[in-house]
């Protein structure tokens, strides 16, 4: 798609992480015109960048100050002669979206489900339901609630260690801070796991947690999928990841660093008839893993938005913007066949996240880790925040800076976080 035949319309992302600029290079590689986003704070990934422009306001990421702000960012809009599309980048602003998508939608499209089935889905605990409900794979699970830990009933763990343990409320646990807090734990025993429970529940949780247990495996063990379904909810684009590494912080937990494209036919079918049979509309992301008892993958959860590692989409020549696009600016995608990605080997490109040498020294020696060194030496791999369009001194600096602490981090937290899971 050249610049004289992209359609006339107005993105505005919400958020400034990652996700952000990877979605602004989206649209940057199809229109060549910078991107409009709004956030509460910024972040590296989109600092001194050329291809989008963040307006900061404080406290946007809650009510009432999210929708004061959208009000009046709306009146700017007001009578515009062309769409514009409102884009959530975090779980937060996806759920704020849907929570006011009837006002919203007067002046902005909305690509959301409806608030109802976002909170369903968004929610591990209810999202879990749904895939019994659908008959979906996903690991067996152990509800904990506040209430069980502050009359100390029923916390007992019925799987083998090690045993998963993360919050149900996404959305809340980014409210959540104490010394030792993690996007997801990995516990070995009964003490620790009693103590992360009373942490949990003593700084202020009070959703529930899901129990699990461990699938074993590594990294490489682990998939992502991303889809992309019309207004029409029918799934349009399926494109499947395989990550060889995660980022080994605390926080950023279950983050991947390096995806690999893969293909799956059955895996898509699965996933397609799930979201169409729910009528889901707009961007979905999917984590699981596969599991070598019953050679089957375990779904983890779903996110209503593309995720941070999503740029490997568009890389391996799924162009996220061009969908969102077609669908509701020139109403073309209704009328394309369904994506499946990743068929023809010789398109593919390694997405990363980390510096290559760090990739090469973390990841598992496997047969996976070898194709994807050889996609390196062809010189087949990208990034999201490296963008040669998108360079600058400041920026060139910045983003190396921010990669070159990846050495650090693994350094210190691979060993205890992955490693002795893995042995």
């Amino acid at each position: 798609m050249d610049n004289q035949k992209v359609p006339q319309f107005t993105p505005i992302l919400l958020g400034s992480d990652i996700n952000a600029y990877g979605f602004a290079r989206s649209f940057y590689e199809l229109t060549h015109q910078p991107v409009q986003a709004y956030a509460e704070m910024p972040l590296a990934p989109t600092k001194y960048s050329r291809i989008i422009n963040v307006s900061l306001h404080d406290g946007f990421a809650e009510d009432p100050t999210f929708i004061e702000t959208m009000r009046s960012i709306a009146q700017k809009y007001t009578n515009h002669p062309e769409p514009v599309i409102l884009l959530a980048m975090g779980d937060g602003y996806a759920e704020l979206i849907a929570k006011h998508k009837e006002e919203l939608s007067q002046t902005f499209i909305c690509p959301y489900v409806d608030y109802e089935l976002l909170r369903r889905l968004n929610n591990k605990e209810s999202f879990y339901q749904i895939c019994n409900e659908y008959h979906l794979p996903h690991p067996q699970t152990k509800i904990i609630t506040r209430k069980m830990y502050q009359e100390q009933t029923n916390l007992t763990v019925p799987f083998d260690y090690p045993v998963a343990l993360k919050p149900a409320n996404s959305v809340e646990w980014l409210d959540i801070h104490f010394e030792g807090r993690k996007k997801a734990f990995t516990i070995h025993s009964q003490a620790e796991f009693l103590d992360i429970v009373g942490k949990i529940y003593d700084h202020g949780y009070k959703s529930d947690l899901i129990l699990q247990e461990f699938i074993p495996g590594d990294d490489s063990h682990m998939r992502v999928l991303n889809a992309y379904v019309d207004q029409n909810h029918h799934v349009k684009m399926l494109c499947l990841g395989h990550p060889l590494l995660e980022d080994p912080t605390p926080a950023s937990i279950g983050n991947y660093v390096a995806i690999l494209p893969e293909y799956d036919q059955k895996l898509y079918d699965l996933i397609q008839k799930f979201l169409e049979d729910i009528e889901f509309t707009g961007f979905a992301n999917f984590d699981m893993k596969y599991d070598d008892r019953d050679h089957e993958f375990k779904l983890f959860e779903i996110n209503l938005r593309q995720g941070r590692s999503s740029f490997f989409v568009t890389l391996n020549g799924y162009n996220l913007a061009k969908y969102v696009i077609d669908d509701y600016v020139t109403g073309t995608l209704e009328a394309q066949s369904t994506v499946y990605g990743n068929k023809n080997k010789a398109q593919h490109q390694l997405w990363l996240g980390v510096p290559v040498h760090v990739f090469k020294k973390y990841a598992l020696e496997n047969q996976y880790k070898e194709v994807a060194l050889e996609l390196l030496r062809q010189d087949r791999y990208g990034t999201t925040v490296f963008f040669k369009g998108d360079l600058g001194f400041k920026r060139f600096l910045l983003m190396s800076y921010m990669f070159y602490r990846y050495r650090g981090r693994f350094k210190r937290y691979f060993e205890e976080n992955k490693g002795q899971d893995f042995k």
